[in-house]
């Protein structure tokens, strides 16, 4: 499943059903398709599991938060073209040898075909068929006679990809992040407990206070009064993905150390000395885009203004589950401001051209409302490869950067003049080193093996 969700554990003196539910609400914007909550009932002595579909509102609509009884938790919110049914959403939770296991993951696992056909031949039956399923086998698989810090660096010996997961073991509860630490993951301290999640803004929505990052490697085990880190596999490098300081994570979160909105202010200002514009005003495409343009605003000297209204209450097109919807999605969430796009020359400022029909439609529209000019700025270098790491461009065809020059893209979505920036300009705004990052979609050069892909790896995590 192509994937880019939101996870979440907490374990608290207190029932943490609604800091759950309110810590998922803060991360809806990385899920939209379904959301889960599980809980540790000490009255009971089980785990139990709520999810539906729809966003995280609508998904615990018939379902009473206050009967959700337990001090320790875990959730999601999910992002699939392809989810169903309520049984398809996470966590996912299994009863297993090893005890009752919940899991809520966001990423991908590459290998996972060799992995089922592996379990299978064990005698394992797969009701669901997910990567879920299938890390929850491993991990009862292996702790067997073992420690759950000794299973769990097995397990992630054995999966290839991208995670984050929080996991249940019965009544404890753990975060675990890849080893290139390729997706976002920290700890929090709030009232009464301790929450992780895949981004700070969770944990400030409950009034909580950021401890650190969860490292790239490391498994990490929070009760009430604390946690626990454990260490398990240290890289040389990692492989952060580029792609949440640019767009996926909410500007006022911090990953990794770095504060978004800052990066992507960083992110305008360097576009603005590697392609000036004579314009009157630069205009962002809201919200992903504003950061962007504040700092090309700031850079160029070029006065920023609100030309395009958005309609708040329309999802984001890049990430509805068809492109038919996506088009049609975008002639009603973006409506221009006529008297300030009419007769002036503009320049537009986004985060990312993926597949061109929306940034086409933009400029048209503001061709149509009497824009002499329209000039695009993006603050991601040229998408040319697909993400085979939860990011929903898996394919070439999809991407209008993989087979076209940018004077041909330019072209197609009929600006004036297009300038994104340059690979070494968004690694030097982002703040990280470049054997930091993973840059797959704008290099084709991939951190980790794809099962089944023949592709080219970085040479330093290669050799490792």
């Amino acid at each position: 499943m192509n994937e880019n969700c939101g996870i979440v554990a907490i374990a608290s003196r207190d029932n943490v059903a609604d800091s759950l539910y309110i810590a998922l609400i803060a991360l809806q914007h990385r899920g939209q398709e379904a959301a889960g909550i599980a809980v540790y009932d000490g009255k009971d002595k089980k785990i139990k599991n709520y999810k539906g579909l729809g966003l995280v509102e609508e998904a615990f609509r018939k379902i009473n938060i206050e009967d959700i009884k337990g001090n320790c938790g875990i959730g999601h919110t999910y992002y699939s073209v392809k989810i169903s049914s309520p049984e398809n959403a996470q966590p996912t939770l299994l009863h297993t040898s090893a005890g009752e296991i919940a899991i809520a993951h966001n990423g991908i696992i590459t290998n996972l075909d060799k992995i089922k056909e592996e379990l299978m031949e064990k005698g394992h039956n797969f009701f669901y068929g997910s990567e879920e399923e299938a890390v929850i086998y491993l991990i009862a698989d292996f702790l067997k006679e073992k420690v759950i810090e000794k299973a769990i660096k097995l397990l992630m010996k054995k999966l290839q990809g991208s995670y984050s997961f929080t996991f249940m073991l019965n009544e404890r509860v753990f975060g675990l992040r890849d080893p290139l630490g390729i997706k976002p993951l920290c700890i929090g301290e709030i009232e009464n407990g301790y929450i992780i999640s895949s981004e700070s803004v969770a944990i400030d929505s409950l009034g909580g206070k950021i401890v650190r990052d969860v490292k790239p490697g490391e498994m990490v085990e929070i009760t009430p009064e604390g946690y626990k880190s454990y260490n398990l596999i240290e890289k040389k490098h990692k492989a952060h993905c580029f792609f949440e300081f640019v767009y996926f994570a909410r500007a006022d979160s911090f990953i990794d150390g770095i504060d978004v909105y800052k990066a992507r202010e960083k992110l305008g200002e360097i576009l603005a000395e590697e392609h000036p514009a004579k314009a009157d005003y630069v205009i962002p495409i809201p919200d992903s885009g504003r950061a962007h343009a504040f700092g090309y605003s700031k850079a160029s000297g070029i006065p920023l203004v609100e030309g395009l209204m958005k309609n708040r209450y329309i999802a984001r097109t890049f990430i509805q589950p068809t492109q038919r919807i996506r088009e049609k999605l975008v002639q009603m969430k973006l409506n221009p401001i006529k008297t300030i796009v009419n007769g002036k020359r503009i320049v537009i400022v986004d985060d990312s051209i993926v597949r061109g029909t929306t940034m086409k439609k933009i400029v048209n529209l503001l061709r149509l409302h009497g824009a002499k000019e329209v000039h695009v700025r993006i603050a991601s270098p040229p998408i040319i490869a697909p993400c085979y790491f939860g990011i929903d461009m898996t394919t070439r065809e999809q991407l209008i950067a993989s087979s076209r020059e940018v004077e041909e893209i330019r072209k197609k979505i009929n600006a004036d003049s297009l300038g994104y920036i340059s690979i070494e300009g968004m690694v030097k705004a982002i703040g990280m080193k470049r054997e930091n990052l993973c840059l797959g979609c704008v290099t084709g050069e991939y951190p980790v093996k794809i099962e089944g892909e023949k592709l080219r790896f970085q040479e330093t995590l290669k050799n490792e």
